[in-house]
């Protein structure tokens, strides 16, 4: 069993940064994937990034060049940069791990991006 807390929402306006941290109950070294989820008012859950256990990294279009997922095994964490954020980037965001085949998820945390 994983846990997963994130932490690092808030209220900006469009432009600003905001910094997602996601702290798990164990040791994150042998989760094979990390990553983080959004979802808006209204629409499903979305892939935003996630990260290997090797490093590899993976984006959604629509935050490539703006978001940067990393993760610190010795603090069992991983987290998501936001900069130039946009209003439509304001969802309910979801840490997530995937360890063999089972899937963990976060309470989520809010980003509201005003214009």
């Amino acid at each position: 069993q994983v846990q997963l807390v994130e932490s690092g929402g808030g209220l900006v306006q469009a432009g600003g940064s905001l910094r997602l941290s996601c702290t798990a109950s164990r040791t994150i070294f042998s989760i094979n994937i990390m990553g983080w989820y959004r979802q808006a008012p209204g629409k499903q859950r979305e892939l935003v990034a996630t990260i290997t256990s090797g490093g590899s990294t993976n984006y959604a279009d629509s935050v490539k060049g703006r978001f940067t997922i990393s993760r610190d095994n010795a603090k069992n964490s991983v987290y998501l940069q936001m900069n130039s954020l946009k209003p439509e980037d304001t969802a309910v965001y979801y840490c997530n791990a995937i360890r063999g085949l089972n899937a963990y998820w976060g309470q989520g945390t809010q980003v509201t991006v005003s214009s």
